[in-house]
């Protein structure tokens, strides 16, 4: 494997399959097939969920909802997929914590850096619920801010797309897709890879991101061998 320890960011919509909303079954136990073949391999594995399957906090606020009772509810949403997620592992028969930035003692620990990096260092996967706990904040920059805590080598983020275009694909069929970008095209470009404050925070402690295509069938192992599976974002990457 090219890295020892990463970061995962997978959407909530990732997990909703085709259903439409909710959490499809049958793609949250493909996925911890793929995690159990990473950590066989002897990698260090630490999760951040999102929640837009069950609730999308910006999309509430538009709507009329108080942005930052929203953004809560929304954090409590990425909990409940960490849960599911940890299960499916869990059934696999592969140790798993979740760890949430908002207390709730009874269903999985408090977020503490050194306690996360012991779990990974004891070959146990760590899920990171409820973002970074406070409002205002997507779970885009959560991962980067727990890669950043937890000295991760890179931050892979799985969405159901197979890298970065210029424009969007499903509207431009000549959208080019990039291979490999520098962090600086990405903010001067509004590419939507990231939010901004997620890319800062991986520039400026220069951790590669890396977006592909989840519905793949074993991209996740594919990506942290080091292979081309989607679009690499990084300090010494060019515009390709």
């Amino acid at each position: 494997m090219s890295y020892q320890r990463v970061l995962l960011k997978l959407s909530g919509e990732a997990l909703m399959g085709d259903l439409g909303y909710g959490i499809d079954p049958a793609v949250v136990g493909t996925i911890a097939q793929e995690i159990k073949d990473v950590l066989q391999a002897g990698v260090q594995l630490a999760i951040v969920v999102g929640g837009g399957n069950i609730f999308r906090g910006v999309k509430a606020s538009a709507a009329g909802m108080d942005r930052a009772t929203a953004d809560y509810i929304g954090m409590i949403a990425t909990v409940m997929n960490a849960m599911t997620l940890q299960d499916a592992l869990e059934q696999m028969g592969i140790p798993t914590r979740v760890l949430t930035a908002i207390a709730m003692q009874e269903v999985a620990e408090p977020y503490i850096r050194r306690r996360a990096i012991r779990h990974l260092e004891k070959g146990r996967v760590v899920i990171f619920g409820a973002g970074s706990g406070n409002p205002f904040f997507t779970t885009d920059t959560t991962a980067a801010l727990r890669a950043a805590e937890i000295d991760a080598e890179v931050v892979f983020k799985a969405t159901k797309v197979d890298g970065v275009y210029d424009s969007d694909p499903k509207t431009n069929p000549k959208a080019r897709r990039f291979t490999t970008l520098t962090y600086s095209h990405v903010l001067a470009e509004d590419l939507k890879v990231m939010d901004s404050t997620a890319i800062a925070l991986c520039k400026d402690n220069n951790i590669p991101i890396m977006i592909f295509d989840l519905g793949v069938s074993g991209n996740i192992v594919r990506a942290i061998k080091g292979e081309a599976v989607g679009t690499l974002v990084g300090e010494n990457c060019e515009v390709s």
